[in-house]
């Protein structure tokens, strides 16, 4: 089956064929650039269907075929994921204008984290909040956790079921997934994508307590509010840049004190995280790093993995290489990982599930 898989990020479109199982093409536009949806769709023969990531998934658990309840659907959690949500859906809506007789199935990376137990989804609010189960902690990334862990296992000879695996995921967004058997049982992003360690642009968690006070007395509405901390809180925030982690730690090693401590606070709530997470499983069996920060600041990866000793993880000299690796020394508790998501081929899977061996129509 050939399939052309859609990732829309805040601020471009990755693109990939995959067929039977095996990307054969990509490639990535900004979403400023005109046509780009006309482009991917035309970059390659007619694909037997079209996969779309949705960042928020809400109530669905498994990719869905596309119709137009399931876009009113996720319409209406745009709020929660204000980056990603109205551009996955401008996406479908073009595709499905482009190609109507091609199947576009949507793929959501709350599913992964859909079974998460009670007490790592409820938040201690009234329980009249939460009664209904929508006011509750949904968890982001799980399609590079999905296929992350599955490589792990792969690189570590492992099968994934016994597997305790801790995947931290870097990239413009920063999320870290404790993986019991192949299944989420906690993760740090919870009802929208900002919360956990702090990220490029967006906030992570902060005390609520201090929002409401920054809210009364700078008289600031819930939608100046989202603006801050999605776009102007993080990394870009603390240093005055752009929230790039490579240009703040050169302008930290420069000497800017403001870059130092952006730094020094992205690098102190990663690894608590990290520490939190890994105490969900029975043990840790792996440690792994995913997302754009993994693959192109691997020596970012070092100084925050060198920093976990008390879990008994050591780091090897650092070997410069793209490939997926073993990252850490051979008296390490557990292996430290560097693995490139593939999302893509998550996508591509989803699909294949939905539609099985045939396509509609």
């Amino acid at each position: 089956m050939r399939i052309l898989t859609l990732n829309p990020g805040s601020s471009s479109l990755k693109a990939a064929l995959v067929e039977d199982g095996t990307a054969v093409g990509w490639t990535a536009w900004q979403l400023t650039e005109p046509r780009l949806v006309s482009d991917a769709v035309h970059r390659w023969a007619r694909p037997d269907a079209v996969a779309v990531r949705f960042v928020h998934g809400g109530s669905h658990t498994e990719p869905e075929l596309v119709t137009d309840a399931l876009l009113a659907n996720l319409e209406r959690l745009a709020p929660l994921a204000p980056l990603h949500q109205p551009q996955s859906l401008a996406v479908t809506r073009a595709v499905r204008a482009l190609l109507p007789a091609v199947p576009v199935v949507a793929c959501f990376d709350t599913a992964f984290h859909a079974g998460l137990p009670d007490a790592a989804a409820h938040y201690a609010v009234p329980r009249a909040w939460t009664r209904q189960n929508r006011l509750r902690r949904y968890g982001f990334h799980g399609l590079s956790c999905a296929y992350v862990v599955r490589r792990t296992a792969a690189l570590l000879g492992r099968g994934e079921t016994g597997l305790h695996v801790v995947c931290a995921h870097l990239g413009a967004g920063v999320s870290v997934t404790a993986v019991r058997d192949g299944a989420s049982v906690d993760t740090s992003m919870g009802y929208t994508p900002l919360e956990g360690p702090a990220m490029a642009t967006r906030s992570g968690s902060i005390d609520p307590g201090l929002l409401l006070h920054v809210m009364k007395t700078a008289s600031m509405g819930p939608d100046e509010m989202i603006d801050v901390l999605y776009t102007r809180s993080g990394i870009a925030g603390m240093s005055g840049g752009s929230g790039d982690l490579g240009a703040a730690l050169a302008s930290a090693a420069a000497g800017d004190p403001d870059a130092k401590c952006a730094v020094d606070v992205y690098v102190h709530r990663l690894r608590r995280e990290i520490g939190a997470a890994a105490t969900s499983l029975d043990r840790l069996d792996a440690l792994v790093f995913t997302g754009g920060v993994a693959e192109y600041q691997p020596e970012a990866i070092a100084t925050i993995a060198t920093g976990l000793g008390v879990l008994g993880l050591r780091i090897a000299p650092l070997e410069r290489t793209d490939a997926d690796r073993v990252i850490s020394a051979p008296d390490s508790a557990a292996p430290v990982l560097i693995v490139r998501t593939r999302e893509e081929l998550e996508l591509a899977r989803g699909a294949e599930a939905v539609l099985g061996a045939g396509v509609p129509g």
